[in-house]
């Protein structure tokens, strides 16, 4: 299987994914843990590969407060993750377990907390997208900062809104400068190769993600900013730049 990540709420190139992995009868799982409500050509992604991931986090778009789903097509796939789900419990009157199975249900109370936030999943994405134009606006014109790309496959959750930065501004500068202000924003997720546990591992790559992880940040982007909280963040960010 081929696991493709739509990173940041932004979808990824899925056309030319989907069209290898069914020319090799390869499956597609669509890892879509940070663009649920994200729309490609018009398709929700995680609905257009074989199987779509989906997660609940309490960082995330809405929140159960952790957790989240798993989506397919294939109905006889799913009836076997959910019975993995409940224990691999064989339908025995005593509790009898023929495969290996996991605890991994989500309760009824945290399933209701998400139904209620799904309601509110189109108000969510509107704020997400009002912050990052705020920031588009307010800091696209600094030298050598560039805002995550949005492409014309694209309509985005904005789920953080980030950039990256190739002047003498460097990233780490602006996460200390906002954390001197007691305000919290990250350095872009660091590469899976990267990773010392994956190191051992076969890497197929040309750089690019390495670059985007020593370049970029990821600014603040909750949904409860008022504009006089972003005023703030683009004034601490804009000092460094005078």
């Amino acid at each position: 299987a081929l696991i493709v990540v739509h990173l940041y709420g932004l979808a990824a190139d899925l056309d030319k994914i989907s069209s290898l992995c069914k020319k090799y009868g390869v499956a597609l799982i669509e890892d879509a843990a940070e663009s649920l409500g994200t729309l490609y050509r018009g398709k929700y992604t995680g609905t257009i590969g074989d199987y779509g991931i989906f997660s609940f986090n309490g960082n995330k778009i809405i929140t159960t407060s952790g957790g989240g789903i798993l989506i397919s097509n294939r109905v006889d796939r799913i009836a076997k993750v959910r019975f993995w789900a409940s224990q691999s419990r064989d339908p025995a009157r005593h509790y009898q377990h023929s495969e290996l199975g996991y605890n991994y249900r989500m309760s009824n109370v945290l399933a209701g907390i998400g139904r209620g936030q799904l309601k509110v999943l189109d108000r969510r994405i509107a704020k997400k997208k009002a912050i990052f134009e705020f920031y588009q606006e307010k800091l696209g014109h600094l030298e050598g900062l560039k805002m995550m790309p949005v492409n014309d496959w694209n309509e985005p959750n904005y789920w953080l809104s980030c950039c990256t930065l190739s002047s003498k501004v460097r990233p780490l500068a602006v996460m200390e400068a906002l954390e001197a202000e007691n305000i919290e924003s990250r350095p872009i997720w660091k590469p899976m190769h990267l990773q010392p546990f994956f190191t051992k591992y076969d890497f197929v790559g040309d750089g690019i993600a390495d670059q985007i992880f020593e370049n970029g940040i990821c600014l603040p982007s909750d949904t409860k900013m008022t504009e006089e909280d972003l005023d703030r963040v683009v004034r601490i960010m804009q000092r460094l730049w005078d």
